[in-house]
């Protein structure tokens, strides 16, 4: 055995010997030590114990001490005592973020937060647990889109001192990696959630260029749980070579493999012709690997909100040139600051009560615009006296405002109105959106017919612009996913009735009720696969191989009486599969024959099919699954603002792995809860300001 000094250990005679004389005899090497002063090197001990990690080993005066190597303080390492001195301290201390306190816990009104994302008030019990604090900070990091050098600010490394001394605040590298294992946990923890799920998942998926010009593609699922609860749970945020069809069908099947999901119901996807070729590719992967419903007809579904912005848009162009008009004079008031004020004074001056602001739309986007022209008609008197006092506004724009531009503006804001509210409702991901689809698109379509037979003939040419894009994606039934009309089928508060009423209301008699028996053919087809694939195959094979009138033949003395009674046995399990079968069978029928539910806001149709899964066995699957297709690629679309505010011209250097780890893990750590608003809410600005004035204190000037 060896000493910590290197050399062999003496017996316990010689000890005796040399300790009846007196005093051992230091040792050559602890002599030369002492008196040079220096320590021992710390590779010459071999330390056993997994304590000496968190210490550094220092000698003074010939005895060992053990530094810690978080809050540096100084034990005395006896070798008498052997490690626990050591291990007492790395459980206790405050620096060392593993360490669990063991202290008394103190009680605090704090705050809770509860399964709905509400923050309340409470009366809790703190205790110092750096590692949770450690774990609060990546969560704050990742959630609020905040750079890694935040935690180096010397802003937030004060308050930290101030508010938690003794948690030691990691470095930007530390936090980066603890982000991304943050994200592995998250992705093993919906990894299982997927495996549990019995459900079908329904994919919506985009593609965006970044500042880097990188190409990302967003693949998002969307699902109904066990407990039917609607889950939208970002897959993958991840580079592709290309924006070609089978570049983006091979890396969504390349995620899928990943996750290790095949049980795919329906893709949705913009009218680009390239996810076409994506959506086949994926088709004919799914009829291979066996998991293709009705052969994949009803695959793909095409993103409502990007069809009524192709109808819209082509309306906008007749009246393009009132709205050119206004945007001009919207944009003259919004440059500075001393012109807004002005403005504002005209709006007192007028009297108007309107408390919205102006704003300026991306004259891409024509929800952008609606929203403008429905804030700037408010204040069409306000714009009348701001022309007279501002001599300036002439000169610089060609052309003004005038009273049949206002009133255009007004009859489009009304018009379009209803295309806003169909684009918000359907871009939801947090209810159900294909149930209200075909209600929705019936309520645009008697709008159309309406204004076009307005007499206002730019109204009426605008509406009938509409119509024909309208009818060019959602006029014949041959170019509408029949999904649209079996989820309104599935709703509890309409049904079949409620469908062949609208449709011979839209098409006419004749094709109305041609186009309803389409739909009640469609949604049988698909109860009927359903049907199929959740009959067990066990049940039909020991039937056929053991057939009750089979003859019997006799072993021994009780071999009549067992075989009698496996007889019956089979005998009645084949009965009751047959009960079971007609029951399956009449079950759809038996679900539209029944009254309609009431038509209340408050209806929850997920949970009036979970109240009536057990009636229902095997349409409640349907329901499930088909309740959760989405009608709108928004869902994949918003994580490109996320991604855009995370690669930033500041943060460009960001690599595609820790960009997917970031934005994929915002996603599942706000799960259901209330989504961070990150634009400022301008009217609270204004309510600011007005508070600062009323203190007597200078605002700051906000261009809005």
């Amino acid at each position: 055995m060896s000493t910590t000094d290197g050399e062999s250990n003496p017996s316990r005679n010689e000890l005796k010997q040399e300790g009846s004389s007196g005093t051992l005899p230091p040792s050559p090497t602890t002599q030369s030590c002492e008196e040079s002063g220096f320590a021992k090197k710390r590779g010459e001990y071999k330390k056993r114990s997994k304590a000496w990690d968190h210490f550094h080993v220092k000698h003074v005066n010939g005895v060992r001490h053990a530094i810690c190597k978080y809050c540096d303080k100084d034990i005395v390492a006896d070798p008498k005592s052997g490690t626990t001195p050591l291990n007492t301290h790395v459980a206790k201390c405050p620096l060392n973020f593993k360490s669990k306190h063991t202290g008394q816990a103190t009680l605090c009104l704090g705050e809770t937060e509860t399964s709905a994302g509400e923050v309340k008030g409470a009366l809790i019990s703190w205790i110092f647990d750096a590692e949770a604090i450690r774990k609060s900070l990546t969560y704050m990091i990742i959630v609020d889109e905040l750079p890694f050098k935040h935690v180096e600010g010397r802003g937030f490394q004060y308050m930290m001192r101030t508010a938690c001394p003794s948690f030691r605040i990691p470095s930007r590298w530390t936090i980066s990696r603890d982000c991304y294992q943050l994200y592995l946990d998250e992705k093993t923890k919906l990894k299982q959630l997927l495996k549990n799920n019995s459900g079908r998942i329904c994919l919506t998926t985009n593609s965006w260029t970044s500042i880097q010009r990188i190409n990302y593609m967003c693949l998002t699922a969307h699902f109904i749980d066990n407990d039917w609860k609607l889950n939208k749970k970002i897959l993958n945020f991840c580079p592709i070579a290309s924006h070609k069809g089978t570049e983006v069908g091979k890396a969504i099947e390349k995620c899928l493999l990943e996750w290790g999901v095949d049980d795919i119901l329906t893709v949705t996807v913009d009218n680009a012709s390239s996810n076409d070729v994506a959506v086949q590719y994926l088709r004919e992967k799914l009829q291979n690997w066996g998991k293709a419903v009705l052969g994949g007809k009803w695959t793909h579904v095409r993103c409502v909100a990007h069809i009524v912005n192709l109808i819209v848009n082509d309306g906008i162009k007749k009246l393009e040139d009132s709205v050119d008009c206004i945007r001009a004079a919207v944009r003259y008031v919004r440059q500075s600051p001393s012109r807004l004020k002005k403005f504002k004074e005209c709006v007192e001056i007028e009297k108007i009560e309107c408390k919205r602001l102006l704003c300026l739309d991306v004259s891409t986007r024509w929800n952008s615009t609606y929203l403008m022209l429905d804030t700037a008609q408010r204040f069409e008197r306000a714009f009348e006296r701001f022309e007279e006092q501002d001599s300036y506004m002439l000169q610089e724009l060609e052309n003004l405002p005038t009273k049949s531009d206002w009133t255009k503006a007004r009859f489009l804001v009304i018009f379009l109105e209803n295309f806003y509210q169909l684009t918000v409702k359907v871009s939801g991901s947090k209810y159900v959106t294909s149930n209200n689809f075909f209600t929705d698109i019936s309520h645009i379509h008697g709008i159309l017919i309406e204004m076009t037979a307005s007499d206002n003939d730019e109204l009426s040419s605008m509406a009938r612009s509409m119509k024909e894009k309208y009818d060019k994606y959602l006029g014949k039934i041959e170019k509408m996913n029949m999904l649209i009309f079996i989820s309104s089928i599935l709703d509890p508060r309409t049904k079949l009735e409620y469908l062949e009423f609208v449709v011979c209301q839209m098409y006419g008699e004749s094709d109305g009720t041609t186009i309803a028996g389409l739909a009640k053919d469609a949604m049988f087809e698909l109860f009927n696969e359903y049907k199929m694939l959740n009959t067990p195959a066990s049940h039909a094979s020991s039937l056929s191989s053991d057939s009750p009138t089979s003859k019997i033949t006799f072993h021994g003395h009780g071999d009549a009486s067992k075989i009698i009674t496996d007889r019956y046995k089979l005998e009645f399990k084949k009965r009751k599969m047959e009960l079971e079968g007609r029951d399956a069978k009449s079950e759809l029928e038996k679900y539209l024959n029944e009254d309609c539910e009431e038509d209340d806001e408050r209806f929850d149709i997920l949970l009036w099919w979970k109240a009536n899964s057990l009636r229902f066995p095997i349409l409640s699957k349907v329901a499930r699954d088909v309740l959760a297709v989405p009608i709108s690629t928004v869902a994949s679309e918003s994580a490109f603002s996320t991604g855009g505010r995370v690669l930033d011209t500041f943060r460009s250097s960001l690599t595609p792995r820790i960009v997917q780890g970031l934005i994929c893990a915002q996603d599942w750590l706000r799960s259901s809860k209330t989504e961070l608003n990150v634009e400022e809410n301008l009217e609270e600005l204004e309510a600011f300001e007005s508070e600062l004035l009323k203190t007597g204190a200078e605002p700051t000037i906000i261009d809005i």
